[in-house]
């Protein structure tokens, strides 16, 4: 039986959709001559076409001299990829990202981009992205730390070793029961607490304001990206506490006339803490490390200490504060801007300027053994001509070990990041706020 074929189909045509594209951040910051910038993800998809088939690219649109198209990288294949810029000078730029499909068919986003100067030692550096006005870092394992904001109360969590955005945030505004920041300044771990400071003083403008009289402590959970946060006590009179032991004491530290109204915190006779540590051995004992003033307030004067010798009780019960008498430290001429130690007891003090204006004013790496009337030792100064001041200690290596490095964060608030007059803590966009954080090598 012969059979005979009937006409074959057409085939059908393949009708391809609009392609679509996403930003994981429409902002993006870097820095001139850095080391693992932020990146940003692109995500992009088209009806009736495989992701891996697109084209993702990138086109100036404005200022080739801060990035131009030859400075984008797009790396990744399939439906999600990495869009990376390298700063040629600082200021401001936009790109076109465009997604190109199949049937020829295309999709845009724009990209605000955003570069600072280069820094000194570029590679010993990263950058905190969401906030300008780091305070306070603390080491919570695996290469993550807590940063705090003087700004807000906000509590962020980064990767130590990566330039970005927080992994994740906590605000504990609520539990603290206050509507204004804390003014975050010093922070400071005993097992699985955190305790945090605020800076106890008047606002810039001479102002009481209560929510900075203010000391607390979160509970920490896990650890690197998985690190938890949870909130513990407060403890509101710690500024009231302090000047009713100096009145008791001949006001020999003046934090009657430095707390007074109208008085700023940030001058030679002021009232200002951004440093707290334990007392070597201790978990009760704390030292308050004090901006201003110093001790007797006069140039040259010495770095001042306050020991509270029952602060875990303090923050557990409510306690009334005890002091010890006052530790003096020659910090050449400088004040405490942090304080931190290591396991083995070996302190570092972050020195710099009780003044409000001082990122040209020189900074230092003190060492010390924690004990009152031994002197400390300096093991490095810290560069001053890049913006922000330097603020926080992460953790402390070992320094007997050759070639010890600490990372210290900036605060970034009143810096001109972009070179336009705008300081950071002004800037519309948080992705746009950063802190820097940087490795240093101790001299022997």
């Amino acid at each position: 039986m012969l059979l005979i074929a009937g006409p074959t189909a057409p085939a059908q045509a393949v009708t391809y959709g609009t392609p679509t594209i996403a930003l994981s951040a429409s902002y993006l910051s870097g820095a001139v001559g850095a080391t693992g910038d932020p990146v940003v993800n692109v995500t992009v998809g088209q009806s009736g076409a495989d992701a891996s088939a697109l084209t993702v690219s990138a086109s100036a649109s404005s200022r080739a001299s801060v990035a131009g198209t030859g400075d984008v990288t797009v790396t990744g294949a399939g439906a999600v990829r990495q869009l990376a810029v390298a700063a040629r000078g600082r200021g401001y730029t936009n790109f076109t990202v465009k997604v190109t499909g199949l049937g020829g068919k295309s999709a845009t986003r724009t990209l605000y981009y955003a570069a600072s100067a280069a820094v000194q030692n570029p590679a010993d550096a990263r950058w905190f992205t969401g906030s300008a006005d780091a305070s306070a870092a603390v080491d919570v394992g695996g290469g993550y730390a807590v940063v705090a904001d003087d700004e807000s109360n906000v509590l962020r969590l980064y990767d130590r070793s990566r330039s970005g955005a927080p992994v994740r945030t906590w605000d504990f505004s609520s539990q603290l029961g206050v509507g204004k920041e804390v003014d975050i300044e010093g922070a400071t771990r005993i097992g699985n607490t955190i305790y945090w400071t605020g800076s106890l003083g008047n606002n810039k403008d001479g102002e009481y304001k209560a929510p900075r009289n203010t000391v607390f402590t979160t509970t920490v959970s896990g650890s690197g990206p998985g690190t938890q946060l949870a909130y513990g006590r407060s403890y509101k009179k710690l500024r009231d506490d302090l000047v009713a032991w100096d009145r008791a004491n001949g006001n020999r530290y003046g934090f009657a006339a430095g707390t007074a109204a109208g008085e700023a915190p940030k001058q030679i006779d002021g009232f200002n803490v951004e440093g707290l540590e334990f007392a070597p051995g201790s978990t009760t004992t704390a030292y308050l490390g004090f901006r201003a003033p110093l001790a007797p307030a006069v140039p040259g004067g010495k770095a001042l200490l306050v020991p509270v010798t029952n602060f875990d009780q303090v923050l557990a019960s409510g306690a009334r504060a005890v002091f010890g008498a006052g530790v003096e430290l020659d910090l050449g001429g400088l004040a405490v801007r942090d304080i931190r130690k290591n396991a083995a007891g070996q302190y570092l003090i972050l020195a710099g300027s009780w003044a409000a204006d001082d990122n040209s004013d020189p900074y230092a790496l003190y060492q010390w053994d924690g004990v009152p009337g031994h002197a400390p030792v300096k093991r490095a100064d810290l560069p001053t001509t890049d913006p922000g001041g330097w603020e926080a200690i992460v953790d402390v290596p070992d320094l007997t070990a050759a070639g010890a490095r600490v990372q210290l964060v900036t605060d970034n608030g009143s810096a001109d990041l972009y070179g336009d007059g705008t300081e950071a803590k002004d800037l519309t966009h948080a992705e746009w706020k950063k802190a820097r954080a940087a490795w240093f090598t101790l001299n022997p």
